[in-house]
């Protein structure tokens, strides 16, 4: 068996940044930390380990103390982090545990820095196998990508052109140790019964089946790069000036599978859970065929989407205003808002008295700039086209005598307008962490 070569740097590495390898104590990232350990340039640039312990085998502590051993001997520092696996998630132990583990990678990642995993061809050979049976497409059955944005960071799998035998070979040239994790062999677990069970099967009839396999995937990375190009020309046609927003004409002009492409890619984009499978039937039928004056909603897992008009709204759900939120605000510090955000004044120190500021009520109404008559709010808000989920969260100010001055950043009463255009001076409405 030939050694292992020398680790090929991706063309898109950074100049800086560390190299973080997670660190489980098995063969493969034992032989992936020894192997970037021997590289100086590598070691250069800075290279740590971290292990994340699931508490869910007896030995598990022991495990921990045995990569703090191995890591003291190769000089390279170390870092162990505890998590909890949520036994009874719904989509079962090995999802949770994969979750829990990529979350404490993720939370530990520093900016710029590059996380390196020890999958190898026969990982890449499962992942592939796994989504074909659960019918992905093509961006499912890429599987495991060997660069890619992760975090704040970047994701390195150096070994996916590696066969197992290679870095067994390296681990015992190299008289190395490692963890054999008897949950590995549990058939119970999906990745181990392909492991187990079916591909050996395979390899007795068709000997190079992980080499195969993982060819497979990388066409799939090649079409599904070809793909994503497509889909990204195919949201610039249906982008508004909000990207919260895409326009419905647009979308319906597309053919259904790169509109089905164009909106998984738009959630993704605004980090909202992932469409479920169902999802883009569920939008196309009930928020794309629904009437212009329908207001319909698609929901899942803590997001959803909304149409009105010729629009698609996608967020997190957020409350509305208090109905009974009220505060006093004299402009010299920004006003916070329930559920996130602030109101700001810019230009000026503070109003000449202290205004009112409370949520919408019904029935307000205002003195436009220009217009010899007050004009009921809520038809203000129609007339400019403001969707009801901002004007749900839309923060009014009173002058001290009631008269209405403005709705938040948006629509200014004729005394107010005037005050804040003699000074230079602006509302601003910042959105919270929600928005």
């Amino acid at each position: 068996m030939p050694p292992l070569p020398a680790p090929a740097v991706p063309p898109e590495l950074p100049a800086t940044g560390a190299l973080v390898v997670g660190f489980s104590g098995g063969l493969d990232s034992t032989v992936l930390l020894h192997w970037l350990a021997a590289d100086p340039a590598l070691r250069a640039r800075g290279l740590r380990a971290l292990h994340v312990n699931h508490a869910l085998h007896p030995a598990a502590d022991a495990w921990q103390r045995h990569c703090v051993a191995v890591c003291e001997r190769l000089q390279v520092p170390l870092r162990s982090v505890r998590v909890e696996v949520q036994r009874g998630a719904g989509s079962g132990l090995e999802a949770a545990a994969r979750e829990a583990r990529h979350a404490a990678f993720a939370a530990e990642l520093a900016a710029g820095e590059v996380l390196v995993l020890a999958h190898h061809r026969a990982d890449q050979a499962e992942t592939f196998l796994l989504r074909a049976l659960r019918a992905s497409g093509p961006d499912g059955l890429a599987a495991m990508r060997p660069w890619r944005r992760y975090g704040a960071g970047w994701l390195w799998r150096p070994l996916l052109g590696c066969g197992r035998d290679a870095l067994l070979a390296h681990a015992r040239a190299h008289g190395l140790g490692w963890i054999d994790d008897p949950g590995n062999a549990d058939p119970a677990f999906d990745r181990n019964f392909l492991r187990a069970r079916v591909l050996p099967l395979l390899r007795e009839r068709w000997p190079h089946a992980d080499a195969a396999l993982a060819r497979a995937a990388a066409l799939c990375g090649e079409a599904q790069a070809l793909l994503e190009d497509g889909d990204a020309e195919a949201l610039a046609l249906a982008a508004s000036a909000d990207p919260h927003c895409l326009r419905v004409g647009p979308l319906r002009a597309l053919p259904a599978p790169r509109r089905a492409r164009a909106l998984r890619r738009w959630i993704a984009a605004l980090g909202l859970p992932p469409l479920p499978g169902h999802g883009a039937e569920r939008i196309e039928r009930e928020l794309l065929c629904a009437r212009i004056d329908a207001a319909a909603e698609f929901a899942w897992r803590g997001a959803r989407i909304l149409r009105w008009r010729g629009l698609l709204h996608a967020d997190r759900p957020r409350p509305p205003l208090p109905g009974d939120w009220e505060a006093d605000w004299d402009g010299a510090a920004p006003l916070p808002l329930p559920g996130g955000g602030a109101l700001r004044l810019e230009g000026a120190a503070r109003f000449d008295a202290p205004l009112r500021a409370r949520a919408r009520r019904g029935g307000e109404r205002i003195a436009l700039p220009g217009r010899a008559h007050r004009h009921a709010l809520k038809h203000v808000l129609q007339a400019l086209e403001v969707p009801p989920w901002e004007r749900a969260r839309l923060p009014l100010l009173f002058a001290a005598d009631g008269a209405l001055l403005a709705a938040g950043d948006l629509v200014y009463a004729a005394p107010f307008d005037a005050w804040l255009r003699a000074r230079g001076a602006r509302l601003r409405r910042t959105p919270g962490a929600a928005d």
